[in-house]
């Protein structure tokens, strides 16, 4: 329960892929006091990038600590213009970031390439969460785990990602050895900031958090932490050496990391002393600020997607049992919520998506008047559903969710000659949005309810055109969190509950979030024909995604088949531009 008469202010500091913010908040009701945005002065848009290799994606560690004193002071500065702010007051402090970034570091935990050995050497860098080249790496790892039975693929899914851990640090093994021999450990993104802060850096100091452990480094309590080293060993023995290097224990965000330092909390215009929550990954805290709760799944809506649910985690209730669910990104017991089991999912390409029609697609009379993309949704927004002809498979950045493969490609079917660049926008929202389904799907197929749908970020409170189009498809009201800054918000809960105001998460969801009075619901008859839509989707989905017909129930979903997919879309779009749509 939250303590009584107790008052105070708790900070959220949330990296992104391309800057850093910090959020100060009311511990009382979740008021957003001040925030301040810091940008990575580091490569394009604070990406480090390989001209010769699409797949790479890093970013310089230094950029880290820039961003994190840099947002902090700013934003107590425009509290202070608050008159009831007092920075005295300011009892705690969280921490999110892009995931799986884990960055190799040298004996005293100090990013490698901080180093004159090291500086500018991209594989010496952070290996940011959309880094792609470990993808043969991943595949190693998945098949390896299931050759020898091991239990480590169960819960993130049943595929590895590139994107994770173990595979980013063997991919280095293989094309940078000097790096990886010159790195005494490697750290998580999630883990290396609050270290900073608290001035914990040495590796065996590190505090490391179960989120990014469950979710990308195949950490179980369940098999004793790590992968064992005999699996490791297979893969390459470096990595079974490294693993003494690592970690044998991962905490939940509600337990402290540390405390700020004097140093830094001078560089960040703070007392000393605040303690400093122990990190986690964006999505995970943005649930936690849009009140995540059993049944409700938060969508966290950007360049890519993230989508978390929780489940009760009581191993003596056999009524609530939980199955592995595959394709998901992890289920991981309190990595959302401590006592609770953090679901994950997502989707690779979704407001990318939407800004490579507006910027590669759309004629210069779209553009004319400002951003293509309000130009776009006006004339989106004036098209039935069906009315286009066109099914979009939304891959453009390979698949997360469900079937987790990042050498899937976009697809688009039903175009003509007469196919504009409107429709085509609308086609790849609505291919999201059947992305977005097939996520709930999966989950429901498993157990996992999913009755209440929180959207989060800027195309959640910008775009009409999506959330109406997400209600459809998905067949939910679709509800947007009252916080813009979900993942900073979330991060200062954590902030709210070390520092003592609130005894527990559920307390400080409950005073410190809620959701906008605008609620977008599914309309019956655009549900319907997005029905049929989704079923030529699923024929799609399937066939270019590998996935055998007899291991999917619905695969011939309404009967039908791939060389039924055009003329049957060709016979809604006809049906639905003369008005007669069932």
């Amino acid at each position: 329960m939250t303590h009584e008469n107790a008052t105070g202010y708790t900070i959220g500091v949330d990296f992104g892929t391309n800057s850093a913010r910090a959020l100060v908040v009311d511990c009382a009701d979740g008021r957003e006091v001040a925030s301040h945005v810091v940008a990575y002065p580091s490569g394009d848009a604070g990406v480090l990038l390989d001209p010769s290799d699409a797949n790479l994606a890093r970013q310089h560690p230094g950029d880290y600590i820039v961003g994190f004193e840099q947002s902090i002071r700013g934003a107590v500065q425009a509290a202070a213009e608050d008159a009831a702010f007092d920075v005295l007051k300011v009892v705690g402090l969280g921490v999110d970031t892009t995931g799986s970034t884990p960055l190799p570091v040298n004996a005293e935990g100090l990013p490698l390439a901080m180093t004159p050995e090291f500086k500018g050497h991209l594989a010496a860098q952070a290996w940011l969460w959309k880094d792609h080249t470990a993808h043969a790496e991943a595949q190693e790892i998945t098949e390896l785990a299931k050759q020898r039975g091991e239990p480590y693929l169960a819960k993130c899914g049943g595929t590895y990602s590139s994107e994770w851990f173990w595979a980013k640090i063997l991919k280095c093994k293989r094309v940078a050895p000097e790096v990886f021999a010159a790195a005494h450990s490697w750290v998580e993104l999630a883990d290396f900031v609050p270290a900073y802060a608290c001035g914990t850096t040495a590796p065996d100091q590190v505090v490391r958090g179960i989120c990014a452990a469950g979710h990308k480094a195949m950490y179980s309590d369940a098999w004793g932490g790590l992968p064992r080293k005999d699996f490791l060993t297979e893969l390459d023995p470096a990595l079974a050496s490294l693993r003494d290097r690592l970690y044998d224990r991962a905490l939940p965000s509600s337990e402290p990391a540390g405390a700020l330092t004097a140093q830094v909390a001078e560089r960040c215009g703070l007392p000393a002393g605040i303690p400093v929550a122990v990190g986690a990954f964006d999505a995970h805290h943005g649930a936690v600020g849009a009140g995540v709760r059993p049944g409700t799944l938060v969508k966290i809506m950007g360049t890519s997607t993230c989508d978390i649910t929780v489940w009760p985690q009581d191993e003596q209730d056999e009524a609530q049992p939980l199955a592995d669910i595959p394709g998901l990104c992890g289920i991981v017991p309190g990595s959302v919520v401590a006592g609770q089991y953090g679901l994950e999912a997502g989707q690779s390409a979704v407001g990318d998506l939407f800004n490579w029609v507006a910027k590669q697609l759309a004629p210069a009379r779209y553009t004319q008047a400002g951003d293509a993309h309000v130009a776009l949704t006006a004339e989106a927004e004036t098209l039935e559903p069906g009315a286009s002809g066109l099914v979009y498979l939304d891959w453009n950045n390979g698949n997360r969710t469900v079937l987790v493969n990042p050498r899937l490609t976009g697809l688009m079917v039903g175009q003509t000659l007469h196919t504009t660049a409107a429709e085509i926008y609308r086609a790849v929202v609505e291919a999201t949005a059947f992305g977005a389904l097939a996520i709930v799907n999966r989950f429901e197929d498993h157990g996992v309810k999913i009755d209440r749908v929180v959207n989060c970020g800027g195309i959640a409170e910008k775009s009409a055109l999506v959330m109406q189009i997400y209600a459809d498809i998905l067949n939910r009201p679709m509800q947007v969190s009252r916080s813009g800054q979900t993942c900073a918000l979330g991060a200062a809960i954590f902030g709210s509950v070390v520092g003592g105001i609130h005894a527990t998460v559920a307390d400080a969801m409950d005073a410190m979030t809620d959701i906008k009075e605008q609620v977008y619901m599914p309309d019956p008859q655009s549900v319907k024909v997005y029905a049929e839509l989704f079923a030529f989707y699923r024929v799609l989905h399937d066939a270019f995604g590998g996935v055998e017909s007899s291991a999917t129930p619905g695969h011939l979903a309404g009967g039908v088949t791939m060389g039924e997919v055009m003329p049957q879309l060709m016979d809604l779009r006809d049906r639905v531009r003369q008005g007669e749509s069932e």
